[in-house]
């Protein structure tokens, strides 16, 4: 996840981009499936994909949802691979606002 200059600390730079996108193939590179960038526009870094076949399974754009390519049970639509995680049948469509998550609640269902 990027840094930014903030508050008390703003003599130091933010993190460039390419920074981040290339620890992040780094890390592919070396068995992370699930690898991401944070804090700054990365439309590819902040996606999810198929660690078997490589299809885009979660597109995300900030905090946009685009395409959704798992099925019911979180499985890739095209391999059948299941993707790490709990999914609904759909994504959410909740744009930029912030909402509670309260993961009792989540751990129960």
């Amino acid at each position: 996840s990027a840094f930014h200059p903030d508050y008390r600390l703003l003599d130091i730079p933010a993190t460039p981009p390419e920074t981040l996108k290339r620890a992040r193939q780094i890390a592919i590179k070396n068995g992370i499936r699930y690898c991401y960038t944070g804090n700054i526009h990365d439309a590819d870094g902040q996606s999810t994909y198929c660690h078997q076949c490589g299809l885009m399974l979660i597109e995300r754009d900030w905090y946009r949802l685009g395409d959704w390519n798992l099925d019911p049970t979180g499985r890739c639509k095209q391999c059948g691979t299941v993707c790490a995680g709990r999914f609904e049948a759909s994504p959410g469509s909740w744009g930029a606002k912030r909402l509670p998550i309260r993961i009792s609640e989540v751990s129960r269902n």
